[in-house]
């Protein structure tokens, strides 16, 4: 018998442990503006959350989604929604929770699978705090090789910057929708390009995020390294570490 569990087991064990660990050291409490991020492990995280809102545990609770499907899932379970730039917020949050696709053991990460990236990194890097949770299967020893950095671009731009991304030797690609017909359109109106570098490939994703954001038409890429997380990740054992 197997002593394994699932990896979408894994998601709901590493959501709610960091929810409550944190809501346990007093990271997570009433009166606070968190961020909530987007994603299959964020929203077990949401939910969580909504779960001891609605206890009484936590209140005056002001929330800022990263997505539609974040602002949705707010709206499900009554958890009151801000935008960034509403007097409630004024711009900055205390904690900012979301997933991440790929964790190198440096902690930089790559986010954008769900085409959020432009709103989560916003919403990350103008966090007190940052927590990011995942199952097992996100953490890497070289980022961009085996799952793509998602970048949202201008459309009108697209062709000139594929010309521009030739130079540093990457596969690129505009991500299609599902169901959809065409390229995925992101909740800003944009497209997203998904670009893998080979695996013999040595990358710099601290130097790489600020100079692809300087290619014209780039608005922003899916390496995350200017704000440290705090780091949850669960095992198929059973087990959630910390780091």
């Amino acid at each position: 018998m197997s002593n394994t569990i699932s990896s979408e087991d894994q998601k709901i064990l590493v959501a709610h442990t960091a929810i409550d660990k944190l809501i346990a050291e007093g990271l997570i409490h009433s009166g606070m503006k968190i961020g909530l991020g987007t994603g299959s492990t964020a929203m077990p995280a949401v939910k969580r959350l909504a779960e001891y809102i609605a206890k009484g545990t936590l209140k005056d609770i002001a929330a800022v989604p990263t997505s539609f499907q974040t602002s949705i899932a707010c709206e499900e379970f009554n958890i009151p929604i801000f935008s960034l730039s509403s007097g409630r917020i004024n711009g900055s949050l205390d904690l900012t929770i979301d997933g991440a696709d790929e964790i190198d053991t440096k902690k930089n990460l790559i986010k954008g699978g769900g085409a959020a990236l432009l709103r989560e990194k916003i919403i990350a890097y103008n966090s007190a705090v940052f927590v990011v949770i995942a199952d097992e299967s996100k953490s890497v020893k070289t980022l961009g090789v085996n799952f793509p950095l998602p970048i949202e671009i201008v459309p009108e731009a697209r062709l000139s910057i594929m010309k521009k991304l030739e130079a540093y030797g990457v596969s690129m690609i505009i991500r299609d929708g599902v169901r959809k017909k065409g390229p995925v359109i992101t909740d800003n109106g944009n497209f997203i390009m998904d670009i893998k570098w080979s695996a013999h490939e040595k990358i710099n994703p601290v130097k790489l995020e600020s100079e692809l954001n300087a290619i014209p038409g780039i608005i922003e890429n899916g390496f995350f390294t200017q704000k440290t997380p705090r780091v949850f990740l669960s095992r198929a054992s059973g087990i959630v570490e910390e780091f």
